[in-house]
């Protein structure tokens, strides 16, 4: 299993055993991680399970691909570490990663 941490806004720290393959916002949702609404199930057709990747995982990460890009622009407060959880897999290069749900969804 690897480690995943989804800190909320309000700071509350959610520490997660996922399994690699699946993605930071299935995790969030079925382990009801407050904040991450995710209104399109996954499909990058939306912006409701916006996160800001912690800094020093940001470049582990990577950046976001086009549509993932275009889908941002809808997104509330975009940093430039933000991502849509939706689209980040979860991997042994990601073990320990650490991602911020922010104020509000889109």
């Amino acid at each position: 299993m690897t480690k995943l941490t989804i800190v909320a806004f309000d700071g509350t720290r959610h520490e997660l055993d996922v399994e690699n393959g699946s993605t930071v916002m299935e995790n969030a949702v079925r382990n009801s991680v407050p904040g991450i609404e995710a209104e399109c199930g996954g499909a990058c057709a939306c912006a409701t399970c916006h996160v800001y990747v912690d800094d020093e995982w940001a470049a582990a990460v990577g950046a976001p691909e086009a549509m993932e890009e275009d889908m941002l622009d809808f997104a509330y407060d975009v940093r430039p570490t933000s991502r849509l959880s939706c689209q980040i897999k979860m991997s042994e290069a990601l073990d320990g990663l650490v991602v911020h749900v922010p104020e509000r969804q889109a």
